[in-house]
């Protein structure tokens, strides 16, 4: 013999929400699938004769149950954030890589590869160890391709004979310096 059915007590005000939900706007699968399995669950149906009907599994529908009764309506129709993966790289070890790229590469290259930033920067110690898959993300953040061009924009600056950054931040008013971006920035035209 299965198990008896879960007996939940969906307040008024939750079945009321629950049918806002369900007749109007647009959800997540997910959600609605919740929404109505605890409705049914409501109404004294068991879980696997929720599941025939709606595409959960028995397991899944007794946890939205539970769930429910444990932390309300919104933790049962709603997923907790997860944590996700710890960043690889810190705000500093950012700005050095970038800052890396941004300079000359090594003599005997034309170009930066995503390759040789991930050696340099392990080889200049800017990281204890990084993989390319790293950079290359951290590269396309910043809107740099390096591997690309042989000159390019950065830090507010061209090789090609426009003012380098000692020269804005002597003419800056501000006393930090002027603003510099990382990647294709547009050197600010003077009025």
């Amino acid at each position: 013999m299965g198990r008896p059915p879960l007996s939940i007590a969906v307040t008024q005000k939750d079945q009321n929400e629950l049918s806002n939900l369900l007749s109007g706007g647009v959800q997540q699968v997910r959600v609605i699938l919740r929404a109505l399995s605890l409705l049914q669950l409501a109404q004294g149906h068991s879980a696997p004769r929720i599941s025939s009907v709606v595409p959960l599994t028995p397991q899944a529908i007794r946890k939205v149950g539970h769930r429910y009764m444990e932390g309300g309506l919104e933790a049962a129709l709603y997923e907790k954030q997860r944590p996700g993966a710890a960043a690889v790289l810190d705000d500093s070890q950012k700005q050095r890589i970038i800052a890396m790229v941004c300079s000359d590469p090594p003599e005997g290259r034309a170009r930066w590869t995503v390759r040789l930033v991930a050696q340099e920067a392990v080889k200049r110690k800017l990281v204890p160890h990084v993989g390319r898959e790293t950079i290359r993300i951290l590269l396309l953040a910043h809107d740099l391709k390096p591997w690309r061009e042989k000159m390019w924009w950065c830090a507010g600056m061209n090789r090609h004979g426009v003012e380098d950054e000692r020269a804005l931040r002597e003419r800056s008013s501000d006393p930090l310096g002027p603003e510099f971006c990382a990647g294709r920035c547009e050197v600010p035209s003077e009025a």
